[in-house]
Order: C-alpha cells, then structure tokens, then sequence
C-alpha cells in the first residue's frame, strides 16, 4: 500500500477536519505569520493599546516587519494638532503592545499627521463645470466640420443640463 503526499501544500495527507492554517498556501502562510497577524491584532485592540482619548485621534497604517537593515516599525496616522499628546505617550504605546504580544513586536513608531476637515465641494463643482468646458474647447476649436461641431457644442450642452 502506498502512502499518497500532497507535495504542493502539505507534506502529509491529512483524513478528518483540517485546521484553516493547514489549508492554507504556505506563500500566503508566510506573508500571514510576517505581517497579517501582529497588524490585524494591533487594529483589533487599538482602543486598549492606546486609550480612549487617543483612539478617536490616531489610527495605525502600516507595520513593517524587522530584518536586517532595519527595525519593526509601526505607522500611525495622526489628526494634526494631537501629534504632541501621541508623542508623549510614545514610551506607554509600545510598552503595552510588547506586554500585550508576549514579546518585543513594535521597536519603533512613526506619526503622520492629516486633516480630518470636512470640505465643501460646492465651489469645486462649479468651477468643474468650467474646467470640462475649457478641457474639451481647444478639440472642439481643432474640428474642421461645421455641422460636427455644431452638434458636439449642442452636445455638450445637454451634459451640461443633466
């Protein structure tokens, strides 16, 4: 009797229920143990990493992994103007995802600061009306044809309508 291996993901074939892990490609099983895990984790408990003050302001981004040229590092937005009160707890931050992981994840954090301003696209509408007229007048202008032009100015007027 011969014992079938399943070379392409699994090195033993395996009868019954199968972990989600096991199932798994083992490029995508790299990529999840380097990086997946510790940023889903770290997204999942940001309001007990950080506080409650500090979790309507910041928001991690990314998180790089070690290796030799560098240092584990995760990436936090931050709404401009709260950079200092994120900056001060910096020490806090890591000291709790360490102990919260078991282990020494995050060696360093970056901020990047952003405007969480509401803007109004009211003055930006109208003035794209004017930018697609403007974009599109030199081609019309460049059209030989009398009645094709007629009919593309009459056409971009029921755009315009609508």
């Amino acid at each position: 009797m011969q014992y079938k291996n399943n070379t392409k993901q699994r090195n033993v074939a395996i009868q019954g229920l199968r972990s989600f892990k096991d199932t798994l490609p083992k490029n995508l099983k790299k990529i999840i143990n380097k990086k997946g895990h510790i940023y889903s984790e770290t997204l999942g408990n940001w309001k007990y990493i950080v506080g409650e003050e500090l979790f309507g302001v910041c928001y991690p981004k990314t998180f790089k992994n070690s290796n030799r040229f560098g240092v584990s590092t995760l990436l936090i937005m931050v709404k401009r103007g709260h950079e200092v009160d994120l900056e001060y707890s910096k020490k806090e931050i890591l000291d709790k995802m360490n102990s919260f992981f078991g282990y020494s994840v995050v060696e360093k954090l970056k901020f990047i600061s952003f405007d969480d301003e509401q803007k109004t696209h009211t003055k930006n509408d109208a003035h794209q009306k004017n930018v697609t007229i403007n974009k599109y007048q030199n081609k019309l202008n460049d059209v030989k044809n009398d009645k094709i032009k007629k009919s593309l100015i009459e056409l971009t007027k029921v755009f315009r309508e609508k």
